[in-house]
């Protein structure tokens, strides 16, 4: 009888937007991350702004419950002139955030910047230099990616940065003390 590797897990990666909204299932087996499924969920041909909120809540459950993630990365908004995006924006992220909630997956946020860094170690990186990083770091069809749009990679990048966040060593409370410091490096210190 073999028991799974407590460390694998899934992780479903969201990139909240009203028009279109981007996920991306990243599997990771013996602490290498490897795809599931990405996509987006379109919602241009909606109307009323309240409806969109119901398809994302809809969709993002119907996510949940089909690949049964462990965690959920979502792209935090990010600041911009207009209020009312942004408040839309908002919206958009706080109902996928419900849907997780709602079948208790923890969820954690990344700035735009932390995820591009994560993956390609720019903060200022361009979406398509992301996109192609993501595809040599998971071994991706170049086929998979060729007419994918850009708000599934990043979703993939939020999930994909949530795990290289997971899997960063803790500090040791023996290394991170001032006292253990103190000890380890006595000529280092003046004392008055």
């Amino acid at each position: 009888m073999t028991t799974a590797n407590p460390k694998d897990k899934i992780i479903i990666g969201i990139d909240p937007g009203t028009n279109v909204m981007g996920y991306g299932i990243l599997g990771v087996r013996d602490k290498q991350p490897y795809l599931i499924a990405l996509g987006v969920i379109r919602l241009s041909k909606l109307e009323d702004h309240y409806l969109r909120l119901r398809r994302i809540y809809d969709r993002v459950l119907a996510l949940v419950e089909q690949y049964l993630p462990d965690e959920m990365a979502i792209e935090a908004p990010f600041f911009g002139k207009n209020v009312q995006s942004m408040l839309k924006l908002g919206r958009a992220q706080g109902v996928a955030m419900a849907a997780a909630l709602a079948r208790e997956v923890p969820i954690t946020e990344y700035e735009p910047r932390k995820i591009k860094q994560a993956i390609t170690g720019n903060g200022a990186a361009s979406k398509e230099q992301v996109r192609e990083l993501l595809r040599r770091i998971l071994n991706i069809d170049d086929k998979v990616f060729k007419d994918l749009e850009l708000d599934a990679t990043d979703a993939l990048a939020a999930a994909l940065c949530h795990h290289y966040e997971q899997s960063r060593p803790l500090p040791s409370a023996g290394k991170s003390s001032w006292k253990s410091f103190i000890a380890a490096n006595p000529n280092r210190v003046v004392k008055n």
